[in-house]
């Protein structure tokens, strides 16, 4: 169940970060209530998962998901640029937690 609420709370972290960008530095009132209230679940379910699972780990995995996530939505969604060396840094961080993941014991 713990890392269940913590993929949640990484995909959450996506929807955030997206929201926030929509709200134009905070200055958009819906996008920055949504991106806001969004964020603060995300951590309090990031809080839950924690209670399980070690922090380095939990931690890494959340902010792994959510910059992944963002990354991606950015280039297939939002004109970010594409290339070789970008989606070969996402791929070593999706590297990293899988081995941080593996290496749990």
């Amino acid at each position: 169940m713990a890392w269940l609420l913590l993929v949640v709370a990484g995909a959450l972290e996506i929807a955030w970060a997206l929201a926030l960008k929509q709200s134009e530095g905070l200055t958009r009132l819906w996008p920055s209530v949504i991106g806001i209230g969004i964020a603060l679940t995300s951590l309090v379910l990031l809080g839950l998962a924690l209670k399980h699972l070690p922090v380095g780990t939990a931690y890494a995995v959340w902010v792994g998901i959510g910059a992944s996530g963002v990354s991606l939505v950015g280039m297939m969604f939002l004109g970010e640029p594409v290339s070789l060396a970008r989606i070969l840094c996402l791929v070593l961080i999706g590297v990293g937690v899988a081995g941080l993941r593996a290496l749990e014991g």
